[in-house]
């Protein structure tokens, strides 16, 4: 099957870039890899298990460590993000580095493993949960929405009878994106509105406003709507809402002691940077620290740390979270045409494939919300990897391009 990003007939217009990378826009795009030549400005901090290990391996981890910290003094002095910090992982270990500020026109250092808002990195520890409901035949991945929520999916043509948890986890649903109707995401009406308050079905009804994009499994575009379906499909399953769940199946077992759902928190706890969005090219940098996560929701109101981040994704591609039939279908991928994208992905099921520059391909899920940027990608079964996370989101179009080249050009170093 061909998979095509085919807007149906008087479908309403995609959001526009700036929009989406305000929301919870989320497949991070490999390129070739940059010349990193900054002077190095900001000294890395070993984790205990570099330091155990050492910082030599056939592949000089010396030189990545040094390679990653230039890349991100470039992201900060040549983009203008307030702060940035990365975790990688590979033989010698984990290492971690910071750059920049934790604070517009302060000196207060960037913590090496302070809070950070993972948006659309959410979708993954979801579609782990859904698989282990199937794994326990709890759920079956061609169940339709219609079979676990009867009547929420039935407007302008958006039918749930048709919809699959399949399609819905794949970005395969043609359901619309709710994304385009928050006043949160538009600078003019964010102060009025940063703590609104809304359920996950007030959020599948904004969608619904509008026309399919696709008859279901005809194309691909991504859709947080499907993941917010996807919670509630996890409350029905199990009678406990979706982050109960990620908590008692992931958080938990995995030890993840700086990872949780926001629920109505509205702040982030220490250590953490302010968080800074922009919402036009040249705008201001609004501080969007403070603010609601209602309006993500299953699709992107996770907050962890680097180091957290990094355990999670060793522990499923390591085949600790799902047995192996469901990691097969979690990895089984369609291609993922994003229309911004540089380099074509594939999506799997709360997934993405990515190719790397020097040849084969890395596993991850990036996430953008309103003031955080995080890019990651790991190789070789989880065993190395990075994670790259910013406080800041520009909102000019190319505002991910150094990121991912950092990210691309550290894998290809180290896998």
């Amino acid at each position: 099957m061909t998979f095509v990003r085919t807007p149906a007939p008087g479908a309403r217009r995609r959001p526009s870039p700036a929009r989406r990378r305000a929301a919870l826009g989320a497949v991070a795009t490999a390129v070739a890899a940059a010349t990193l030549a900054v002077p190095l400005s900001t000294a890395w901090a070993a984790q205990p298990e570099a330091r155990a290990s050492g910082h030599g391996s056939r592949h000089g981890s010396g030189r990545v460590y040094a390679d990653l910290q230039r890349g991100l003094d470039d992201i900060v002095h040549k983009d203008g993000v307030v702060g940035a910090q990365a975790t990688l992982t590979d033989r010698a270990g984990r290492v971690s580095m910071t750059a920049g500020t934790a604070e517009r026109g302060t000196d207060r250092p960037m913590p090496a493993q302070g809070y950070f808002r993972i948006g659309s990195n959410t979708k993954t520890f979801v579609a782990t949960v859904m698989l282990q409901l199937v794994g326990e035949d709890k759920v079956r991945l061609d169940d339709t929405v219609d079979r676990w929520l009867p009547g929420v999916v039935d407007a302008n043509g958006n039918d749930g009878r048709r919809i699959t948890v399949r399609q819905l986890l794949q970005h395969t649903s043609g359901l619309p994106d709710y994304d385009e109707s928050l006043h949160i995401l538009e600078e003019e009406d964010f102060e009025k509105h940063r703590f609104d308050d809304y359920a996950p079905r007030d959020l599948v009804d904004l969608a619904l406003r509008q026309k399919p994009l696709f008859e279901p499994g005809k194309g691909w575009s991504y859709s947080s709507t499907g993941y917010i379906l996807a919670g509630m499909i996890i409350e029905k399953a199990t009678g406990h809402r979706w982050s109960e769940e990620v908590r008692d199946r992931v958080i938990k077992p995995l030890g993840l002691t700086h990872t949780f759902s926001t629920g109505d928190r509205i702040g982030l706890p220490q250590p953490s940077a302010r968080a800074y969005q922009q919402f036009k090219p040249g705008g201001p940098l609004i501080d969007s620290t403070e603010l609601s996560m209602s309006w993500a929701g299953a699709a992107g109101d996770l907050v962890t740390t680097s180091n957290d981040l990094t355990r999670f994704w060793q522990a499923l591609l390591g085949g600790r979270l799902l047995k192996p039939a469901q990691l097969t279908q979690m990895l089984t991928t369609v291609p993922a045409p994003e229309e911004h994208a540089t380099v074509p992905s594939e999506a799997g099921l709360g997934i993405f494939r990515t190719p790397l520059s020097c040849g084969g391909s890395y596993w991850g899920h990036s996430g953008t919300t309103l003031g955080h940027v995080n890019v990651n990608g790991f190789v070789d079964k989880g065993r190395r990897g990075v994670v790259v996370m910013r406080s800041t989101n520009l909102a000019t179009d190319d505002r991910d391009t150094r990121t991912d080249k950092l990210v691309d050009d550290v894998l290809c170093k180290i896998k």
